[in-house]
């Protein structure tokens, strides 16, 4: 779904985020056969629900997270890693140093699919790209560590819809892991989703959409238990943290989402972290 929303947002003519890639995973997946990958493919253009609005929520947070790395890498960081990497491809998109490894982190299965894909494109990465065939519901730093990640360097750790989905227990102890494994000069930005939605929220046109036309439950997805302040925990172990609103860059960029009242994107946040 993702990965068409890049696809469907590198079509449009002020497109946030260049993404050749995104197109192909779609095309390689029988069940995702006849999802859009071209603005002229969504009738109701940015109206659509499901891939104008929610599809242009995700090219904005993927602009966002992508400037987000590029300001890491820019200020020194040489260590990437992308937890629950999916179908990312941002070590083909972007302008990273040559020096820099990009650790992606997945089930075996996800990066087998990528890997089959990108292979028949004769995709080629900008950085060094290290897959990490793990899974993050384990103990998956001797993998990190075995791919040759090192701790006592500067990382800048990338969760991009990866939190909302884990059980509070699951997302403390990412935040534990990251924090015990982040030298001074590192970053993290995340995503979650804060509060209890309403009755009138779940019942919002976004999840409608998802749900009977593509068959993504998301409210099924998203863990329910009350979320750890997970921005709060991290500036009590000395980083500086900052929340804001999709909606704050839909305004500093000048396209992205608006408000709507009972909005299935209000609750969500994105933290940017810094030590």
């Amino acid at each position: 779904m993702v990965a068409a929303a890049r696809a469907v947002e590198t079509g449009r003519p002020d497109a946030l985020v260049q993404d050749a890639y995104a197109r192909h995973f779609v095309r390689a997946a029988p069940a995702c056969s006849t999802w859009p990958v071209h603005p002229a493919q969504v009738p109701g253009g940015e109206s659509d629900p499901l891939w104008g609005r929610l599809g242009r929520y995700f090219g904005l947070r993927t602009r966002v997270f992508d400037d987000s790395l590029l300001r890491a890498t820019a200020a020194g960081a040489r260590q990437v890693v992308l937890l629950g990497a999916g179908l990312d491809t941002r070590v083909y998109r972007l302008p990273l140093p040559g020096d820099c490894a990009v650790f992606e982190i997945d089930r075996p299965d996800v990066l087998d699919f990528k890997q089959h894909t990108l292979d028949a494109l004769d995709a080629r990465p900008r950085a060094r790209r290290v897959t990490v065939a793990t899974d993050l519901r384990g103990d998956w730093v001797p993998a990190l560590s075995a791919a040759g990640f090192d701790a006592t360097r500067p990382t800048a750790w990338i969760a991009e819809g990866l939190l909302l989905y884990l059980p509070s227990a699951a997302e403390r102890r990412l935040i534990d892991t990251i924090d015990a494994h982040s030298a001074p000069g590192s970053s993290l930005v995340y995503e979650v989703k804060y509060g209890t939605e309403t009755p009138a929220v779940r019942d919002s046109p976004v999840y409608r959409a998802a749900r009977d036309r593509i068959g993504v439950h998301l409210l099924t997805l998203f863990d329910p238990d009350p979320r750890p302040d997970s921005a709060h925990d991290l500036t009590t172990r000395g980083w500086h943290t900052k929340v804001r609103t999709p909606f704050d860059y839909t305004d500093h960029h000048g396209r992205g989402p608006r408000r709507e009242p009972d909005d299935a994107l209000a609750a969500n946040r994105w933290v940017f972290a810094g030590r």
